[in-house]
C-alpha cells in the first residue's frame, strides 16, 4: 500500500531541516571566527571564569603598557645623565691636560663646550617633556646657558627650575618604585665646579697661553671638585640603572603572565579547528539528508495519489 504523507510528517521534517540548517550556521560561524561563541552566553558554566580571566588580562596589559612607557622614560633619563657625566669628565680632563702641557690656550673653549653639554643633558626631553624637572615637565630644568650665568645668578639653586616632586610608578601589582631624577640633585655639584672656574676668571682674567704658578695651583685644587661632581653623577646613573633593570624584569614577567592568560582564555574560547571542520561537514550532510527526505515526502503527497 502506498504511504501517504500527513501534516504531522511535514512539520517533523520541516523542524528537522531547520535544526540542521541552524546547526550548520552555528558550526560555520565557529569555523570562520575560530571562537566557540561571540558572547558569554555561549560559554555556559565557563562564563564566570572567563570574565575573571579577562579582567586579570586587562590589569596585566595595563601594567605592561605602563612598564614600557616608564622604561622609555628611564632610557631618556639615562641618556641625559650620561651626557652630564661625560661632559663633567671631559672638563676635568681638559684641566688635567692643560696642567700637563703647562698651557691653557684652549682651556676656556673646552670648558665652555663641556658646560654646554651639561646644560643640554639637564634639559633632556622625553615626548616633549623635560625629564629632570619633577612635576614642572613643561619648564626647562635649568635656564643657564653659559658659564658666565653661574656667577651672574644670585645662587646656583636659582638656576634650577624643577620642583621637588619625584615620580613614582608601579612595577607590578604589589610594588612601587621611585623613577624620577631631579635636575638640581643631578647638576648642582657640577654647576658649582664650573662656577669656581668662572669665578676665578671673573676675578683674575681668562686663562691664556702659558700657566703661571698661581693658575697651576688653582687648577690642581679644582681637579678634586670635578672628581667629586663626576662621582655624584655616576652614583645617580647607577641608581637609575638599577631601576631600569627592575622595570625590564617586570616587563618580562608581565609578558609571560599575559601569554599564559591568553593561552588559558584560548583554551576556553578557541575552537578545535579539526573538530569544527568535521562537525561542519556533518552538519552539511544532515541538511542535505533532511532536504532530500523532505523532497521525497512531497512526492508522496495525497494529491499525487489522487492524480
Amino acid at each position: 500500500m502506498t504511504r501517504v504523507s500527513t501534516v504531522q510528517n511535514y512539520n517533523i521534517m520541516t523542524a528537522n531541516l531547520m535544526r540542521a540548517q541552524t546547526r550548520q550556521n552555528d558550526v560555520g560561524g565557529q569555523v570562520s571566527s575560530q571562537k566557540i561563541a561571540n558572547d558569554l552566553k555561549g560559554y555556559a558554566k565557563n562564563a564566570e571564569v572567563l570574565t575573571a580571566m579577562r579582567g586579570t588580562q586587562t590589569r596585566i596589559n595595563g601594567l605592561l603598557d605602563q612598564a614600557k612607557a616608564v622604561s622609555n622614560r628611564l632610557d631618556m633619563q639615562n641618556s641625559g645623565i650620561e651626557r652630564v657625566g661625560d661632559a663633567t669628565k671631559n672638563a676635568r680632563e681638559a684641566i688635567a691636560n692643560a696642567l700637563a702641557a703647562g698651557s691653557a690656550t684652549t682651556l676656556m673653549q673646552q670648558l665652555g663646550a663641556a658646560f654646554g653639554e651639561v646644560v643640554q643633558g639637564l634639559n633632556t626631553k622625553s615626548n616633549g617633556l623635560y625629564v629632570f624637572s619633577g612635576a614642572q615637565t613643561e619648564t626647562a630644568t635649568t635656564s643657564a646657558t653659559t658659564m658666565a650665568d653661574l656667577t651672574a645668578a644670585p645662587s646656583t639653586a636659582s638656576l634650577f627650575h624643577n620642583d621637588q616632586y619625584v615620580a613614582e610608578n608601579r612595577i607590578d601589582e604589589q610594588t612601587n618604585a621611585k623613577t624620577g631624577v631631579l635636575g638640581d640633585a643631578l647638576g648642582t655639584d657640577v654647576f658649582d665646579a664650573f662656577k669656581q672656574m668662572q669665578a676665578y676668571v671673573d676675578a683674575n682674567g681668562p686663562f691664556t697661553g702659558k700657566l703661571n704658578d698661581t693658575q697651576v695651583n688653582f687648577l690642581k685644587g679644582l681637579l678634586p671638585t670635578f672628581d667629586n661632581a663626576y662621582k655624584g653623577v655616576i652614583d645617580i646613573q647607577g641608581k637609575n640603572g638599577v631601576t631600569q633593570k627592575r622595570f625590564e624584569a617586570a616587563q618580562t614577567d608581565l609578558s609571560n603572565q599575559a601569554d599564559t592568560l591568553t593561552s588559558m582564555v584560548g583554551g576556553i574560547t578557541d575552537v578545535d579547528m579539526a573538530d569544527a571542520i568535521t562537525r561542519l561537514e556533518a552538519a552539511k550532510l544532515a541538511v542535505q539528508a533532511s532536504a532530500q527526505v523532505f523532497t521525497s515526502l512531497q512526492a508522496s503527497s495525497l494529491l499525487n495519489v489522487l492524480k
